[in-house]
């Protein structure tokens, strides 16, 4: 287990104003609202906050009003929320979406070898058979928490079936990193970098098992989960900056530190409890604050990124703008770092 010396009070305050913020972007249901209402979702669960809870309801009842899109993986990031808000309030409006959601995945969604979810963002085949990092928190993550609240037992194997499978498609042994995707038809990692954001909705999503799976230790497929991260971790802890953030090439000097990157992979170390990284989730919180504005906006987010072509591709990904991804995960790390404080 890991303990941090923290300032209660000011995680707090820093955490309000970043919900705040986050509640007054014009986000849509996409990945970039699910992973910045998880956020806040799992920033109010673990701070005890009812009024995060009462706002984000309220925004995504508006959205529920709007209408509904077609479902795809990135779509299905909303699940994350939908799932806390039924737990939170019992209202099976909620329940029945997420449901809605995993039917999908179960039944439409496009697969592609050994029934691995095909990374999707519209319902055009944008990207035959690629396996992307980032389905694992849209979908994989997803599948796993909704399969536990129903007993789904068909729902959780198939989650941890999507986390074995991308840890084979996309963990290096040689490195313990992960690539951002795989190409099954090409056979290849195309431009084949250790994108930063990708390592960390691995390790984010992989950290996470533990605590969602009651007796995880019984399913053969978690020692993969936990074997990955525990090699993914100990490779990322030796490149991490003065700073304690980590370049969005993780292991490309050149390359700018990134803090939605920065955010989920010390978010991993500290759910993961290793008292080795003590140090390095500590020096992160410091670079991580540091990031934060007064008014809670998350600086030095890399905005969407495909799989680029090169190594310039992902070194000029704009940072400029406030992104809900960053949002989301820098509450995740702040909610992580309220726990280890106590």
């Amino acid at each position: 287990m890991i303990k941090l010396d923290i300032d209660r009070g000011q995680i707090l305050e820093i955490m309000d104003s970043v919900v705040k913020k986050t509640l007054q972007m014009d986000l849509t249901w996409d990945w970039p609202c699910g992973v910045a209402y998880h956020g806040i979702a799992f920033a109010a669960e673990c701070a005890g906050n009812d009024e995060w809870f009462r706002m984000l309801q309220a925004k995504v009842d508006e959205l529920i009003s709007l209408g509904l899109p077609h479902w795809t993986v990135n779509t299905c990031a909303m699940g994350h929320c939908l799932i806390s808000l039924y737990q939170h309030t019992g209202d099976e409006k909620y329940l029945d979406i997420a449901k809605s959601k995993a039917a999908y995945l179960t039944n439409d969604a496009l697969r592609f070898s050994d029934r691995v979810l095909q990374h999707t963002v519209s319902v055009n085949n944008d990207f035959p058979e690629q396996a992307w990092a980032d389905t694992l928190m849209m979908a994989g993550f997803f599948l796993l928490r909704l399969g536990v609240l129903l007993k789904d037992r068909d729902m959780i194997n198939d989650a941890l079936h999507q986390y074995a499978r991308h840890i084979d498609f996309l963990q290096d042994p040689s490195t313990g990193l992960w690539y951002h995707g795989w190409n099954n038809l090409t056979g290849d990692h195309m431009s084949g970098f250790y994108w930063a954001r990708a390592n960390a909705w691995a390790a984010y999503t992989m950290s996470m098992v533990h605590r969602v799976l009651p007796e995880a230790y019984l399913y053969p497929e978690f020692m993969d989960v936990q074997g990955s991260l525990r090699e993914q971790l100990s490779a990322l802890k030796t490149l991490q900056t003065e700073n304690g953030l980590w370049h969005t090439i993780v292991n490309d000097p050149e390359s700018y530190e990134e803090l939605s990157a920065s955010c989920g992979i010390a978010a991993a170390m500290l759910e993961s409890g290793n008292p080795l990284h003590t140090r390095y989730a500590a020096l992160s919180l410091k670079g991580i604050l540091d990031n934060i504005t007064p008014d809670g906006r998350v600086l030095n987010v890399s905005g969407g990124t495909a799989v680029m072509r090169d190594l310039d591709g992902y070194r000029n990904i704009s940072r400029r703008w406030t992104q809900g991804w960053g949002q989301g995960l820098a509450l995740c790390f702040l909610a992580e770092a309220l726990k280890a404080g106590e």
